[in-house]
């Protein structure tokens, strides 16, 4: 416990404590939860910790008219972000970060992991240009070792990325510290820190394994 605690002052770690979200994440955990509610529960929440993401955005006053009269009004400003889901339960999250920005454009990361080396390399990686111009969020529903997510943000970083959040459901004080280490700049946003990763890697209580749960696979 005392170890989840010191992650939660991470620097650049934000932690969602809302209950409407903490109720969704509870859903989220149970066993009942079939595929179908599961994959809505996931958009749903996506969109609670977008929204915490995205408070810093850079806005500029646009003229606007009204039925009334003309005013100036903010609106963001820049290059449309990126959003980069982790294949492949990353792609759960997408749709409710669109609802959020919907004019964002997608990109797309694949990683494997060496059954030699047990490190994720990359088979796919395709991403918005110009991409070192946009705000990029890294969807990923579970951060656990951390592996993923770190291999994810060296990739975007190689490519020209420079401003990137990522963004998850659920975290283990093991992959916050883990990433943190590896890219102090990286802002994260997660819904839960859970307690810790079990012998075969997976987060605890967690929720079992997200992108079968999101595509009803096994």
């Amino acid at each position: 416990m005392e170890h989840t605690e010191h992650m939660k002052h991470i620097e650049n770690a934000h932690f969602i404590s809302h209950p409407l979200l903490q109720h969704k994440i509870s859903m989220l955990r149970d066993y009942r939860t079939g595929t179908n509610e599961f994959r809505k529960l996931v958009e749903e929440i996506a969109v609670f910790i977008g929204y915490e993401a995205f408070r810093d955005l850079p806005v500029e006053m646009m003229e606007i008219k009204t039925p009334l009269e003309t005013c100036q009004s903010p609106v963001i400003s820049g290059k449309k972000l990126a959003v980069v889901p982790i294949l492949r339960a990353g792609l759960g999250m997408v749709n409710g970060i669109l609802t959020l920005v919907p004019s964002a454009k997608v990109g797309h990361i694949g990683l494997y992991r060496d059954h030699e080396t047990h490190e994720p390399e990359e088979y796919y990686c395709k991403l918005p240009t110009p991409i070192e111009e946009r705000t990029i969020a890294v969807l990923d529903p579970m951060l656990a070792t951390g592996g993923s997510a770190v291999a994810a943000v060296d990739f975007i970083k190689a490519k020209g990325g420079k401003k990137i959040k990522f963004l998850c459901v659920i975290a283990a004080p093991e992959g916050v510290e883990r990433l943190h280490r590896a890219h102090p700049d990286v802002q994260i946003y997660c819904g839960c820190l859970d307690r810790c990763l079990n012998e075969d890697a997976y987060i605890c209580p967690g929720l079992g394994d997200a992108g079968d749960r999101i595509f009803g696979t096994r």
